[in-house]
C-alpha cells in the first residue's frame, strides 16, 4: 500500500546524501515533462521507530508523480528541491537512476535481516515514468531474487505489465498488492486524478491480480467530500472491489496538511466552487474531519463487507504499531475509520 511519506525522511535522505545529476527532457509520448537523474547514496530507508506505520523500511525510486492527483500529499516534497507542489511536482520527476544497483549492494550487507519492504510510500512507483525507466521492475526482480518480502500501493495499470514477474516472486516471499481506488464515477475521476488510469480498468487489474494468485487489497481512497463520499458512492466502490477478488478494503477519508490544504482548496474553488462552504466546514478543525464523518464512512464500507459474507472482524483500540510488515488480513477485512492508513 501507498503509506503517507514521512516527510523527515525524504528531507533529510534524499538530497543531502544524492548528487543532481542530468535533466532530461522528455519526448513522444513524454512530452511536457522533465527527469531529474539523481545517484542516492542509500535506496532503503527507515522508517522512524516514532512512527506507526506498519512497516519498517521503504523504497521510492521516484519523486513527484505525473497522475497529477490534486489531493496528493507528498506535493510538498517538491519544495525541497525549490520547485513548485503544482505542475513542477506533476512533470518535474527525480529519477533515482541507480536504484537497482543500490538495492543490490544493500541487501547484500549483513546488516540487512530480510525485512518487508514497502513501496508507494511517496509517489507511484507504476507512474508514467516507469514505463521508460522499469527501476520498479528492477527492483521487484531483485526483490524476488533474494526473496525479500515486499509490497506495491499504485494507482497504475501498469503493474500488469510485471504481472508474471510479480506472480512469480509470489512463490518466493511475502507479496502484497494494493490499488487505490477512490471512487467508479469518470467525471470525477477525470477531474481529481487526471494522470491515472480509468477507475473500471484498475478493477480489472485487482482481478488479474488476483486470478494470477496474488493477494491484492484496494483502498478506496481518498474519499473526497461532496464528489465520492455519498452512501450509494461508497457501497459501489466497495462492492466491485470485493467482486474483483479484493482481499481487504480501506477506506480512507480525506485529509489535508498545511501546503497541500492550500492547493487543493486553490484547485476546488475554480473547479467546483460550489463546494468551497463544504470543506471549510470539514475542515475548520485542523487537517483532519470530523470524527463522526470517518465513522460513517467506516460503517457503510463495513456493511458492505458483512452483506458479502466476507467474515467479521472486531474493532482495534491498542493504538500500537505493527513490527515488521503489515498484519496477515482475512478475506476482505475492512479497518475501522481509527485503524486507517495515513496514506493520502
Amino acid at each position: 500500500m501507498r503509506w503517507r511519506l514521512d516527510e523527515q525522511e525524504e528531507a533529510e535522505r534524499l538530497f543531502p546524501e544524492a548528487a543532481l545529476g542530468e535533466r532530461h527532457v522528455g519526448t513522444g509520448e513524454y512530452s511536457g515533462m522533465e527527469f531529474l537523474h539523481v545517484h542516492a547514496r542509500t535506496i532503503v530507508n527507515k522508517v522512524p521507530a516514532s512512527s506507526r506505520m506498519p512497516f519498517s523500511y521503504t523504497i521510492n525510486a521516484y519523486r513527484g508523480c505525473s497522475h497529477a492527483c490534486t489531493y496528493c500529499f507528498a506535493r510538498p516534497t517538491h519544495t525541497y528541491l525549490g520547485l513548485g507542489i503544482g505542475e513542477d511536482f506533476e512533470r518535474k520527476i527525480v529519477v533515482k537512476v541507480n536504484a537497482v544497483e543500490r538495492l543490490r549492494a544493500e541487501l547484500r550487507s549483513p546488516r540487512w535481516k530480510g525485512d518487508p519492504i514497502a513501496m508507494g510510500t511517496n509517489t507511484d512507483p507504476y507512474q508514467k515514468a516507469e514505463g521508460k525507466y522499469h527501476l520498479t521492475q528492477g527492483i521487484v526482480k531483485v526483490l524476488a531474487e533474494v526473496g525479500n518480502p515486499f509490497s506495491i500501493l499504485t494507482k497504475s495499470t501498469l503493474v500488469l505489465r510485471d504481472l508474471d514477474l510479480l506472480a512469480d516472486a509470489a512463490t518466493r516471499t511475502r507479496v502484497r498488492i494494493g490499488l487505490s481506488i477512490g471512487t467508479l464515477e469518470r467525471d470525477v475521476w477525470q477531474l481529481t486524478e487526471p494522470g491515472t488510469p480509468p477507475p473500471d480498468k484498475r478493477l480489472g487489474a485487482v482481478r488479474r491480480l488476483s486470478e494470477a494468485g496474488i493477494r491484492c487489497s484496494v483502498l478506496i481512497a481518498p474519499i473526497l467530500p461532496g464528489l465520492s463520499d455519498s452512501d450509494d458512492q461508497l457501497r459501489e466502490v466497495a462492492q466491485a472491489c470485493l467482486e474483483a477478488g479484493a482481499v481487504s478494503v480501506t477506506p480512507v477519508a480525506l485529509h489535508l496538511r498545511p501546503g497541500v490544504r492550500e492547493h487543493y482548496l486553490g484547485w476546488l474553488a475554480r473547479a467546483r466552487p460550489e463546494l468551497v462552504g463544504l470543506y471549510e466546514q470539514r475542515f475548520r478543525k485542523g487537517s483532519y474531519q470530523p470524527r463522526a464523518e470517518q465513522h460513517r464512512i467506516s460503517e457503510v464500507v463495513r456493511a458492505v463487507e458483512e452483506s458479502a459474507g466476507r467474515g467479521s472482524w472486531k474493532r482495534s483500540n491498542t493504538g500500537h504499531r505493527p513490527s515488521g510488515h503489515a498484519p496477515e488480513m482475512p478475506a476482505a477485512r475492512v479497518r475501522p475509520a481509527n485503524e486507517q492508513l495515513r496514506l493520502l
